[in-house]
């Protein structure tokens, strides 16, 4: 953590606060539910004397609510819980975001309420439409910023992307206010939560003032959020950060030197905040509070995980099972599903093939018994030899293939949906970004599930997630670790029969996907042109099967779907 520096304050010219940063879990839709939760918070930042507590973008209609904001019920359902949310407001200032329709326009808000009366709206005014954002599709821009007085303080308001851009509505209003809060919903991926400190950081030097960040987190569909909420002095120091992919209400006490301030500046809309009447008569102590810097692995981890359980638990699911191959992707995506929902959440199944070998079932065996997971066991040989039988007259005088692989890879696909179907538990998929990639995965086969965890996790990041995993004890057994990644579809077939090195595919996948680069800028050592060319034409041809695939944790900057969108028949060449 960066210390704050310690300023001299001419205390007859400042004021102190105490506030609270609401890193929350939202729903999509869930009205009542995030309803109960603001509730919940306010009643606890109450009791420790908070004057103003912030919860994230679009808390009340849940982030990102995306073409229900196009409902007029979801709209008219959103105001009626902003009116409920106001009357738990007693005693406190509270900042929550919120989707405003005004004179037929829908805005991206954030409601300032004052001890029960919502008295000022906050619109966002840079609205985002790149990578998973689309938010022109939806709402308008806001014409002016907000700032209240409270307490003497002036206080500016702003939401998420006005932030992110220098010249946004903070630069106008930082001359005019003495703390700048940000309500947002930034999501998550690799190396973002960096990014994002060291922007907040760099618009509190360049504004000379303090801001107050807070972020929402949990998962939504591919989407998860990381929190990471913080507050930074005008110098940049950080005075307090929240822990990454955990809920936590995180207070502090800051002492703000006012500026001399005009109650009317140009341009910026101002308002006055009446002092809440708070029945604290002595502040209470902070509790301590402390934060822990994650490594790129243990981030990453932690992403999948929350993703996971979001995802699952959320769409009403509690149990979920998964093919187990004795390969280091099904292994990992047993290891995560653990994690995030408990081991007597998760079934196994081993699903060998005349072509398994005896390795790759009893790594299988050994990974449940080390994550302690109920398995079952159904051979597959029976059901290949009746697809034989069936498909026997049509396949005459043709060579076994392609074709006959990825039949025992449907049957499995079926095997785990009639469990899915029967018990009401959600299959995973276990496909990595790699393979999905290239389209080294069978549609209807290996694809075929509710939710595919480390879909957008390159091979090489699936190691070292693995390794990472096993710091402390083996979890993932070392033979899985060891091998060479093989789909045991035909006798003695290895990943690189098809696919080149994953230390090699990797990178070029990287530069073609995650930053369009063109084929011409591309090298990497060990690879001719002519097989980055053949990487690059598969990754296209294959955009069929990934439109027809499960959804997946976005991870990488890049992700098939919401952030890479590209038209499946198309006569572009590379």
């Amino acid at each position: 953590m960066v210390r704050a520096k310690k300023k001299a304050v001419d205390f007859k010219k400042s004021v102190s606060l105490r506030l609270a940063l609401a890193q929350v879990n939202g729903l999509v839709g869930g009205f009542k539910a995030n309803a109960e939760k603001i509730k919940s918070v306010c009643a606890k930042v109450r009791k420790m004397g908070a004057d103003v507590v912030l919860f994230p973008e679009l808390m009340v209609t849940g982030y990102p609510p995306e073409d229900l904001l196009l409902k007029e019920k979801f709209i008219e359902d959103c105001q009626k819980t902003l009116k409920k949310i106001a009357s738990t407001t007693h005693g406190l200032t509270a900042v929550v975001g919120y989707a405003e329709k005004e004179a037929g326009k829908l805005y991206n808000s954030a409601a300032l309420i004052c001890d029960r009366k919502h008295i000022a709206t906050a619109r966002k005014m840079l609205l985002p439409n790149y990578g998973v954002f689309d938010e022109k599709r939806y709402f308008a821009e806001g014409e002016e910023p907000l700032r209240f007085s409270l307490k003497g303080a002036q206080i500016g308001l702003s939401i998420c992307e006005d932030i992110w851009e220098e010249s946004g509505p903070g630069k106008s209003l930082s001359k005019h206010i003495d703390l700048l809060l940000n309500i947002s919903s930034s999501p998550y991926h690799k190396g973002k939560a960096q990014v994002r400190r060291q922007m907040i950081i760099k618009r509190a030097k360049a504004y000379k003032c303090p801001i107050a960040y807070v972020n929402l987190v949990g998962g939504q569909d591919e989407l998860v959020f990381d929190g990471h909420s913080l507050v930074v002095d005008s110098d940049g120091g950080i005075i307090a950060q929240a822990n990454s992919f955990e809920e936590e209400v995180l207070f502090f006490d800051i002492t703000l030197p006012l500026k001399d301030c005009k109650a009317k500046a140009k341009g910026i809309r101002s308002v006055k905040a009446p002092t809440a009447r708070s029945k604290i008569n002595k502040l209470k102590e902070l509790p301590t509070h402390s934060y822990t810097e994650k490594s790129e692995e243990e981030e990453v981890y932690s992403a999948l995980v929350l993703g996971a359980r979001d995802y699952i638990r959320k769409n009403g699911f509690s149990k979920v099972i998964l093919g187990l191959s004795g390969g280091i992707d099904s292994s990992l995506t047993a290891a995560i599903a653990v994690d995030a929902l408990g081991a007597a959440n998760v079934v196994g199944v081993l699903m060998p093939s005349p072509h398994s070998s005896t390795g790759s079932i009893n790594d299988s065996l050994e990974l449940a018994k080390n994550l302690k997971i109920k398995t079952f066991n159904f051979p597959i040989v029976s059901a290949m030899k009746a697809y034989e039988y069936i498909l026997q007259e049509i396949f005459k005088d043709t060579e076994p293939g392609l074709a006959e692989e990825n039949v025992q890879a449907r049957i499995r696909g079926n095997l785990l949906m009639a469990l899915s179907n029967k018990f009401g538990w959600m299959v995973l998929t276990t496909g990595n970004k790699s393979e999905y990639s290239m389209g080294y995965c069978t549609l209807y086969g290996d694809m075929a599930g509710g939710f595919a965890v480390i879909k957008d996790v390159p091979k090489v990041l699936v190691y070292q997630l693995s390794n990472w995993l096993n710091r402390d004890k083996i979890i993932i057994p070392k033979n899985v670790l060891n091998k060479e990644p093989s789909a045991e579809l035909r006798p003695d077939q290895k990943d690189t029969d098809s696919l080149p090195p994953y230390e090699l595919l990797d990178p070029v996948l990287l530069s073609y996907i995650e930053e369009d680069a063109s084929l011409e800028e591309i090298k990497v050592a060990g690879l001719s042109k002519a097989e980055t060319q053949r990487i690059a034409r598969l990754v296209d041809l294959s955009e069929y099967k990934r439109r027809q695939g499960p959804p997946g944790i976005k991870i990488t900057p890049k992700a098939f779907g919401k952030d890479r969108r590209l038209p499946i028949t198309n006569r572009f060449k590379p």
